[in-house]
């Protein structure tokens, strides 16, 4: 089976999944958003949860944190169609609330799928709960710690990838003073592939 294939069974399930989350999405008309990329990346950038932009377009950083790391992107010369995109929690939380341990729990197999398709050299996750997630889950649970001493750095991951922790692109845009802190992490991804 190709990646595309793999990757459409994986929207077809999350389509049809059931939940509160997609019950949701059904009744407000929403999509859920699966991903976006280049099959074949080498970085795959990992967020919490799709927001209210998101959902409605069934694309990965459409709003304003999307436009930033748009603009995070490019300041290190790489196109965003060349990386792959998604999040743990494929369908909107209301009200843009966290998503629940049980949401995680629901939804993250297929991200697990996602990276056994895509393969990329480096994870990038996106604020604190994709960071928790995947370094739990990929043999890295000892080296967790608040993502205001881990985002930038580098981690091997056992399961042949780095892991690499950045802020949300939407932290920076609700505090300031974290933008020149994901530019500067944002130079890391670049030495990286």
């Amino acid at each position: 089976m190709s990646k595309l294939d793999e990757l459409r069974a994986i929207k077809e399930e999350v389509i049809n999944i059931s939940g509160e989350l997609a019950d949701t999405r059904r009744k407000e008309n929403y999509f859920p958003v699966i991903g976006e990329g280049s099959h074949d990346a080498s970085i795959m950038f990992v967020g919490e949860a799709p927001g209210e932009n998101e959902a409605k377009r069934g694309r990965p950083f459409v709003g304003r944190a999307g436009k930033f790391l748009d603009e995070l992107l490019q300041f290190i010369s790489i196109p965003r169609e060349s990386v792959y995109i998604t999040n743990i929690v494929k369908d909107r939380p209301p009200k843009n609330r966290d998503p629940l341990p049980e949401e995680i729990a629901l939804y993250a197999p297929f991200l697990v799928k996602q990276i056994e398709i895509i393969k990329p050299k480096i994870v990038a996750t996106l604020g604190r709960f994709s960071m928790t997630y995947v370094m739990n889950r990929y043999g890295l649970d000892w080296e967790l710690g608040p993502i205001s001493n881990l985002h930038g750095k580098v981690f091997e991951s056992p399961n042949g990838f780095k892991v690499v922790p950045l802020y949300h692109p939407a932290a920076a845009i609700y505090n300031q003073h974290l933008k020149p802190e994901l530019f500067e992490d944002f130079k890391i991804l670049k030495t990286l592939i």
